[in-house]
C-alpha cells in the first residue's frame, strides 16, 4: 500500500493508505462507468468534473485516484465551513449519540428549537421580532415554491416579478422565475449589472434605468402586468454570472415594494451565512425583506431548507405548506453549528477581506489576457467571464481608454455634463461570450487540482465559492492554479503575447517602447 501526503495548508488527520496508482486508477475508472451507465442524463456536475471523492476536510478532497483537488465548489456554496468540520462533525456525533429520533415531521424537539433560536440571532434588524418561520422540503426550491404560495395567501394576487438572469430553483413555479423559463407566467424584469447591462450604459445610471423600468411596469395601467403578489430577487445572482446588485438598487427595490404593498422575497439560498461578506447579502444594503429564502449554508452541509417572513404574512392554514422530511433533526443540529461558528468567529469579516484580495488579484490577471472579459463578485462569490479575446464588441476603446458608459456622458441627463455627449453606436459593448473557453480554463484547473463551476448567462463564467475558512495559503494557491489554468488557455486560443508583455514593462515602471 502507498501512503499519500496532506495537501499543502490542509489537515486531512493524518496520512491515509490507499492503493497503489494502478489498482486506485482502476477503481476511479470503473465507479465512472457506472455512474455513466447507471445514472440519468441529467446529471451535470459529474460530466465536467470526473472525479470520485472518497475523502475530504475543509477545502481538500481527495479521490479514489488518489488525487487531491483545492474545492472552491463548495456544494454549490452549500459548505460555508468546508468539508467536515469538526464543529459540524461534533455536532451530529452529539445527536445520533443522544438516542434522539431523526425523523420527527414538524413536530417540536430540543434541536429544532436551538436551530430556530441560532437563526433568529442572525436575521436582520426588523425581521427578527417579527418573524415566523417555515420548514420546507430539504430543498432551496422548494422553499422559493413556499414563499411564492405565502405571498399570494397573504396579499390575494397571482403573479410574481422577478428578473432576468435568475436562478430560484428546478421544481415548476421556481423555474417560472428563473432566467431559463420557457412557459412564462411571470412578469421579467432588468436586473442590473455593468459588463452586459441591458441598457448599455452600467454603472448608477444603468442600475437607475432598470428600477425605473420596474416602477414603468408596476404603475402603468397598460403595461399588461397587474399588481403582484411579490417579488422575487437575488442580492447576488449566482448563476446568472455572479452579479451583486447594486445597493442603492436595493433600496429602490425596497421602496417600490413596500409603496405599494408587494411582498419583497430575497433569496439567500446561496448567499447567506457569510458568503458575501455579510450575514445575510440584503444587509449590505441595509434594506428588510418580507420575506426570505434560505437553504444550502443553514444545513451545516446537511438537506435543509426554510422560508423566514413577517408574522403578518402568516395566513396559511394548517397544512397549505408541508413535506414529510421538514424535521431534519441532524441538518438542524449541523446547521446551528454551523450558523454559531460563522457568527462567534466573525468570519463574516474574513469573507469580505478575502473576497476583495482575490478580486483585486484577479483584476490584475484580467489586464494581462484579453480572454478574461470582466472580474467581479462580492466577498468569496466571485466570478470570472471569458471572453472571445481575438473579437472586439461594437465601438471598442482603446486600451486604457476610459469607455463612454454613463447616462450624463451620453446626452441622457443626471448629474454630469449633458453636453459632454458620444456619437450613438460609440458606446463600448462587450467582446462575445465564451463558453468554449470557460469550459478549457474548467478543465485546465481540474488539471491543476483545482474544482471551480462553470454559470453565466451562457456558462461562461468561472466561479469561485471557496468555504469561508480557506487559509491564506490556501488562498494563494487557488489563485495561482486559476491563474497558470488561464495562462495556458490563452496560449492555446489567443494572441495574448503582447498584451502580456505590455503588462509587465507597466508593472515594472518601464515606458510602452
Amino acid at each position: 500500500m502507498a501512503v499519500t501526503e496532506i495537501a499543502s495548508g490542509e489537515d486531512m488527520a493524518g496520512p491515509t493508505a490507499v492503493a497503489e496508482p494502478s489498482q486506485a486508477r482502476s477503481a476511479h475508472e470503473g465507479i465512472l462507468r457506472r455512474q455513466s451507465a447507471r445514472e440519468s442524463a441529467a446529471r451535470t456536475y459529474a460530466r465536467a468534473l470526473p472525479i470520485v471523492p472518497v475523502r475530504a476536510r475543509g477545502l481538500t478532497i481527495e479521490g479514489a485516484d488518489g488525487r487531491r483537488y483545492l474545492d472552491c465548489l463548495s456544494g454549490a456554496g452549500t459548505l460555508a465551513l468546508g468539508h467536515n468540520h469538526p464543529v459540524v462533525l461534533e455536532a451530529i456525533r452529539k445527536v445520533l449519540d443522544s438516542g434522539a429520533p431523526l425523523h420527527v415531521l414538524d413536530l417540536a424537539t430540543p434541536v429544532k428549537d436551538a436551530f430556530i433560536t441560532e437563526l433568529f440571532r442572525t436575521l436582520p434588524p426588523g425581521l427578527a421580532d417579527h418573524a415566523r418561520v417555515q420548514f420546507c422540503g430539504p430543498a432551496g426550491t422548494d422553499a422559493v415554491e413556499a414563499a411564492f404560495k405565502l405571498v399570494r395567501a397573504a396579499t390575494g394576487r397571482n403573479g410574481i416579478l422577478a428578473f432576468a438572469g435568475a436562478y430560484h430553483g428546478m421544481t415548476s413555479g421556481a423555474l417560472e422565475a428563473s432566467g431559463g423559463a420557457f412557459d412564462v407566467r411571470v412578469a421579467r424584469l432588468p436586473y442590473p449589472q455593468d459588463y452586459r447591462c441591458p441598457f448599455g450604459v452600467g454603472g448608477p445610471h444603468g442600475a437607475e434605468l432598470a428600477a425605473r423600468w420596474t416602477q414603468s411596469v408596476l404603475d402603468d395601467p397598460k403595461s399588461g402586468v397587474p399588481l403582484p403578489a411579490g417579488m422575487i430577487l437575488e442580492p447576488v445572482q449566482g448563476e446568472g454570472g455572479v452579479l451583486p446588485a447594486p445597493d442603492d438598487w436595493m433600496r429602490r427595490m425596497r421602496r417600490i415594494t413596500a409603496d405599494r404593498s408587494v411582498p419583497l422575497i430575497a433569496d439567500e439560498v446561496q448567499t447567506g451565512v457569510g458568503r458575501t461578506g455579510a450575514f445575510w447579502a440584503v444587509e449590505h444594503s441595509g434594506i428588510t425583506p418580507d420575506v426570505m429564502v434560505l437553504s444550502k449554508a443553514i444545513g451545516g452541509s446537511l438537506p435543509l431548507a426554510v422560508v423566514v417572513y413577517r408574522d403578518d404574512l402568516d395566513v396559511w392554514e394548517p397544512g397549505a405548506h408541508a413535506g414529510t422530511f421538514r424535521g431534519n433533526q441532524l441538518a438542524m443540529a449541523a446547521g446551528t453549528a454551523t450558523m454559531a461558528y460563522v457568527r462567534e468567529n466573525d468570519l463574516t469579516a474574513r469573507a469580505a477581506t478575502l473576497g476583495a484580495r482575490m478580486l483585486q488579484q484577479l483584476r490584475s490577471l484580467a489586464q494581462e489576457f484579453s480572454v478574461i472579459g470582466d472580474v467581479r463578485g462580492r466577498g468569496l462569490m466571485i466570478g470570472v467571464e471569458m471572453v472571445d479575446g481575438e473579437m472586439e464588441g461594437e465601438g471598442e476603446t482603446a486600451e486604457g481608454a476610459e469607455p463612454a458608459g454613463l447616462l450624463g456622458t451620453i446626452g441622457l441627463g443626471g448629474p454630469c455634463d449633458a453636453s459632454a455627449a458620444v456619437v450613438p453606436g460609440t458606446i463600448p459593448s462587450p467582446r462575445p461570450a465564451s463558453p468554449e473557453l470557460a469550459a478549457a480554463v474548467q478543465r485546465e484547473c481540474l488539471r491543476r487540482g483545482l474544482i471551480v463551476e462553470l454559470g453565466g448567462r451562457h456558462a461562461s463564467v468561472i466561479r469561485l465559492l471557496p468555504p469561508l475558512t480557506i487559509t491564506d495559503e490556501q488562498t494563494t494557491a487557488v489563485l495561482d492554479r486559476l491563474a497558470d489554468a488561464v495562462a495556458a488557455v490563452a496560449r492555446s486560443h489567443g494572441p495574448d503575447s503582447e498584451r502580456q508583455r505590455r503588462h509587465r514593462r507597466r508593472s515594472r515602471g518601464e515606458g510602452a517602447g
